[in-house]
């Protein structure tokens, strides 16, 4: 691209007016945001924009598929890395491309305004004490109740940008307790959510209550038994059974993945790519397999269903074969992959139960009476109903994340004063034109936005897929070729109809669960057919 002329700079001196100017202002830091600031970097040449995140770090699948294309890593340490190992990859990607300073943390940005007649976004900033932009709003809320304002919100900031690139995740915000279950004030133990985990708490000699059964349970649940963690006992509490697929990896074992890896993709030119690549096609032909409607599809997820139970009843106890028995589709929620939790099971010291959970007490809890599943009119089912009392010393939250409301908590407001968040309740639901982009928000852009995760593959190559788009876009109002973008009402429109008319014809629709890839109304804005 040719050299650009704009630049971050103070506008109107030290004035009372005055603010700091930028091109392009991306919002996350995540893999979304770092992957924008490379491409901005290596594609385009340009370096004149600021990434601010609210958290005071930088943000199942194979990590071959959980590295940028643009950045491969040769050096896992396994076919399935730990987080640990992600998050040193992601600051070696952003050391590399030397967009470290590019990042401001502990920065909120709270709303974004569009001013029609200078075309530019105002931009509120809140500049967050270290720490607290680690917790859910809820949280905040709270903590600010305890405390005061001035622990949390250092100061408040605008500023303006010519283009915003929105990287905000999907899974931000933490499910919090829920409000009708009593007994949590008064319970003397401690509580956390898995995306929030308290490394100060010792679990060694406790009861521990694990509430949900989604992947970051299935990953916990495991460990907290062995060493480090050494909990006396372990209780599980599931509404509904998730289907469990046992993990891919390579012929020769995961284990040595990392030991022949660095020798054959030094000595291999194209290895890493064409093994990238390979398992790409494999999902591909997995989402063909099973996530349609038509003949094909339904003959094939029975089969692969009918193999799923196999491997359950092969590893778990038999006690709990009838309710990790799911009575919908597979695929029409989220899969865990891997085989542990399964095996986890036999551990004496573990309990898994559907009994729901009624009230908390001091240092236990209440269970039932009654169960979640199986559906509590199948009479000849065998799972428990009557109400227990059980110890508890600590419990985890693995309730997922409040994905009610997409960008949330940040505020959108595009021409005429209008709330995208508005815009999308008038219109049935969270959209965007290709995912990206929305009539009434000129250059607003929004990376893995709605209808952009496909649920079978990496989310990191959906995101730069749009990053990629983006770029197109970027390119002519950095050179100053065009002054905005903006998608037309009736191409946006019909590009979600289109969507939603399509996403009829899937298992997410017809596969007879409820997950978070719709919402209340059955609105999917989660899942591209």
């Amino acid at each position: 691209m040719a050299k650009s002329s704009e630049c971050i700079h103070m506008e109107n001196g030290y004035d009372e007016g005055s603010y700091i100017y930028y091109p392009v202002l991306i919002i996350g830091a995540g893999e979304t945001g770092i992957a924008m600031g490379c491409r901005l970097k290596d594609e385009l040449g340009f370096d004149q924009f600021r990434l601010f995140d609210r958290q005071a770090g930088l943000g199942g699948r194979p990590a071959i598929l959980y590295s940028f294309s643009f950045a491969p890593n040769h050096k896992w340490t396994s076919f399935y890395a730990p987080g640990s190992e992600i998050i040193k990859y992601l600051q070696g990607v952003c050391q590399k491309y030397q967009i470290l300073d590019k990042i401001q943390l502990n920065t909120d940005v709270s709303e974004v305004r569009w001013l029609e007649e200078e075309e530019l976004w105002e931009v509120t900033l809140t500049h967050l004490t270290p720490g607290t932009g680690d917790l859910s709003e809820k949280e905040r809320r709270q903590y600010i109740s305890a405390h005061s304002e001035q622990s949390v919100y250092l100061r408040r900031e605008k500023v303006r940008a010519k283009v915003i690139v929105s990287a905000v995740g999907g899974l931000v915000e933490p499910k919090s307790w829920p409000d009708t279950i009593p007994g949590i004030k008064e319970f003397e133990g401690d509580v956390f959510h898995t995306a929030r985990w308290k490394k100060d708490v010792d679990l060694n000699g406790k009861d521990v209550v694990v509430v949900g059964t989604g992947c970051s349970a299935a990953q916990i649940v495991p460990l907290l038994t062995k060493a480090p963690y050494n909990a006396k006992s372990v209780t599980q509490l599931m509404r509904s059974p998730p289907w469990v697929s046992p993990r891919f990896a390579p012929s020769y074992g995961g284990e040595k993945f990392s030991e022949r890896r660095s020798k054959l993709f030094s000595r291999v030119p194209g290895l890493a790519r064409l093994l990238r690549t390979l398992v790409f096609i494999l999902t591909e032909i997995e989402f063909q397999t099973l996530f349609f409607n038509n003949k094909f599809s339904v003959k094939g997820r029975k089969k692969a269903e009918a193999r799923l139970l196999q491997h359950m009843k092969a590893i778990a106890p038999e006690k709990y074969h009838e309710i990790l028995t799911p009575d919908y589709g597979l695929g029409c929620k989220r899969r865990i992959f891997g085989s542990d939790w399964f095996a986890s099971m036999n551990d004496p010291n573990f309990l898994l139960t559907t009994q729901p959970l009624t009230s908390v007490q001091p240092r236990g809890i209440t269970l039932g009476p009654g169960r979640t599943y199986p559906a509590s009119n199948k009479i000849d089912s065998k799972a428990p109903t009557d109400e227990i009392k059980l110890p508890a010393d600590t419990i985890i939250l693995a309730n997922g994340f409040d994905l009610s409301t997409w960008l949330h908590p940040l505020r959108v407001v595009g021409k005429g004063g209008k709330l995208l968040q508005d815009v999308w309740d008038e219109r049935g639901g969270p959209q965007a034109y290709m995912g990206a982009a929305m009539d009434g928000f000129p250059n607003f852009f929004i990376l893995f936005g709605p209808n952009t995760a496909t649920g079978h593959s990496s989310v990191i190559l959906a995101s730069e897929n749009m990053v990629n788009y983006t770029l197109h876009f970027l390119k002519p109002l950095l050179k100053g070729d065009v002054r905005t973008f903006e998608v037309k009402k009736d191409a946006e429109v019909a590009w979600t109809n289109a969507m939603q008319e399509e996403l009829k014809y899937t298992v997410w629709t017809t596969g007879g669960c409820h997950s978070w890839y719709k919402n209340d109304v059955g609105w999917n804005a989660t899942a591209y057919p």
